[in-house]
């Protein structure tokens, strides 16, 4: 990363707070500035600590995450605002959306995953993990298809690669990425494209031009 990517934490439980700040703190680029146990407090100390994202869950006293998401997007628009929660329900996903969210993560994922969609939110792009894209894209079109799934620009640089053969080193070594981000996005391309085998995902490649034989 050109910078590091200053973090302000916000969870109404301290235990999920600690061990954020030890999950992310250094890795990738990632400082971790500040903490706080509600939107409210969250807000205020934006100004004096200056953070790049909120890491923010929904459910808080005080203020909750979607009151905070949409005051940081209303007083703070330049910091991405990036939700951890355990809520995968549609309409929770959908409101958080519709607030001007960069990112919604689920808490199951591993901490590669949060470390990569911090990277990623905090340079202008949006994401949204597996569990929450299957939600958002659950409804059928009047056609009764399903939606094309959708990869991001830098999924299917690295579908390419991992298409031509490139281990999860060779695709950090070429993106200037951690081997742990390349495995995160080789994981979350499966996880989207419901393929589970690497030779899967070659195939797939092949079939939508993603290769570059």
């Amino acid at each position: 990363m050109s910078h590091e990517i200053r973090v302000l934490l916000a969870d109404d439980h301290p235990m999920v707070r600690e061990g954020l700040k030890v999950s992310l703190d250094g890795e990738g680029g990632i400082s971790v500035i500040a903490d706080a146990c509600n939107g409210r407090e969250a807000l205020e100390l934006a100004p004096s600590v200056k953070p790049d994202v909120v890491l923010m869950d929904i459910s808080m006293p005080v203020m909750g995450g979607l009151e905070a998401a949409v005051e940081f997007k209303k007083s703070y628009p330049g910091v991405k605002v990036l939700i951890l929660s355990m809520h995968e329900d549609r309409e929770y996903i959908l409101k958080m959306v519709q607030s001007g969210v960069s990112g919604y993560v689920l808490k199951d994922v591993a901490a590669e995953e949060i470390v990569l969609a911090i990277q990623t939110v905090s340079t202008g792009g949006t994401y949204f993990s597996a569990g929450v894209s299957q939600q958002l894209f659950s409804q059928f079109d009047p056609n009764g298809m399903k939606p094309e799934v959708k990869l991001t620009p830098r999924e299917e640089t690295v579908l390419r690669l991992l298409a031509d053969g490139k281990g999860n080193k060779e695709v950090a070594r070429e993106l200037n990425i951690s081997v742990r981000t390349a495995e995160a996005h080789r994981q979350n391309i499966k996880q989207k494209l419901k393929i589970k085998t690497s030779a899967g995902l070659i195939r797939y490649a092949i079939e939508q031009n993603l290769t570059n034989a």
